[in-house]
């Protein structure tokens, strides 16, 4: 099997592939168990999971620290960051190794931050977005501040090294835990660090810099059944002149490739306007595309106001409200909250059941 010299080149080697953990930082290296063992019933010694169980050093905690900016707010307290690094599958794994040394786990803060973001989350694309309907923001909240950019965001900010996990199989109670799971606590363990150590506009604000100021594309969480169905729909509950289709360009008819641009009016204002190979198919894009103008419609940066602008910038009575001068950049010039007018209610945007029209049997007007 191999005497020490070989048991230390494969911890080297292991270690070579965990790059925050150096034999610099550790009291003895390499550990006693590796080379000899007291007891005849001991397990064999694995180095892979050795240095799974090693903390990663102090210079790569404070680098983190640093690189996400918020040395300010925790500043020397290491072991806090080495908690919010730590997801709760790793707990019965240590102890299951170290059954005397106890670990904490960034579960309580996880669970705290994923409220706050979610919060943040909601708040931020009703007001961005005022009439994408209500499934459309629940996936849009889930793009934002879901899992997956969590985890991608962890791994901006350099976490991957640090995180401290066990990969876990899926049990009857429980699903599986993998590493975009793990990842993913760690920002959300980092707003609720912010918001228990300064403010809730404090948490809010690390929240818009690393989440909810990305680009995402929402076009593709708004599918509709039938486009023309529920453009009918929406004319008819705002009161405004029915859809209909005209032709605006062509090109080869009578050609292998023709293409034909139609935009749909109602009245004199054009709602949208869609191309394809038929004008069955360019009018099924030309209602998308007119139902996907008025989903996406933004609300201007300048604005644009959040519910938890009225919070007071500091740590005290979170009912007391800002009276002027209290709201970040972003939200809008200085004075008090004002809150947004509210839209119409959303209609069944995919139109795959009953659409609410007031004359179900009022067909699609179109002339070409």
């Amino acid at each position: 099997m191999g005497g020490p010299r070989h048991v230390t080149k494969r911890l080297y080697t292991q270690l070579a592939k965990v790059p925050t953990v150096s034999t610099s930082h550790l009291p003895k290296f390499p550990p006693k168990e590796a080379i000899y063992s007291d007891s005849p019933s001991a397990k064999p010694f694995s180095p892979e999971i050795w240095a799974q169980l090693q903390p990663p050093p102090p210079s790569a905690l404070s680098a983190f620290v640093h690189r996400i900016g918020m040395n300010n707010v925790l500043g020397a307290d290491l072991e806090t960051v080495q908690l919010a690094c730590t997801h709760s599958s790793f707990v019965p794994f240590h102890k299951h190794y170290h059954p005397q040394q106890a670990v904490v786990s960034n579960a309580q803060l996880a669970h705290t931050g994923n409220a706050l973001l979610g919060m943040f989350g909601a708040e931020h694309v009703h007001a961005t977005y005022p009439y994408l309907p209500t499934r459309v923001l629940k996936a849009a909240v889930t793009s934002f501040v879901g899992p997956a950019s969590c985890a991608a965001v962890a791994n901006e900010m350099g976490a991957t090294p640090l995180l401290r996990w066990h990969r876990t199989p899926r049990t009857p109670t429980a699903p599986a835990v993998l590493q975009v799971d793990a990842l993913a606590s760690i920002p959300r363990a980092l707003t609720a660090l912010v918001y228990q150590n300064r403010s809730l506009p404090s948490a809010r604000q690390f929240a818009h810099s690393y989440l909810l100021n990305r680009q995402v594309d929402l076009r593709p969480l708004i599918k509709f059944t039938d486009p023309k169905k529920a453009l009918l729909s929406l004319t008819v509950k705002f009161n405004r002149d029915r859809p209909v289709s005209r032709l605006l360009k062509e090109t080869g008819r009578f050609s292998n490739s023709p293409v034909f641009v139609v935009g749909i009016y109602s009245g004199q204002d054009k709602l949208g306007e869609g191309f394809g190979s038929s004008l069955k198919m360019a009018e099924y894009r030309a209602a998308e595309d007119s139902l996907l103008r008025l989903y996406l419609t933004r609300r201007p940066t300048t604005q644009l106001q959040l519910p938890t602008s009225t919070f007071a910038p500091g740590i005290g009575n979170i009912f007391t409200a800002v009276q002027d001068g209290g709201m970040e950049a972003g939200e809008g010039s200085t004075g008090g909250y004002a809150p947004p007018e509210l839209v119409e209610s959303e209609i069944m945007y995919q139109s795959g059941g009953k659409s609410g029209v007031a004359h179900p049997s009022a067909v699609w007007a179109a002339s070409h």
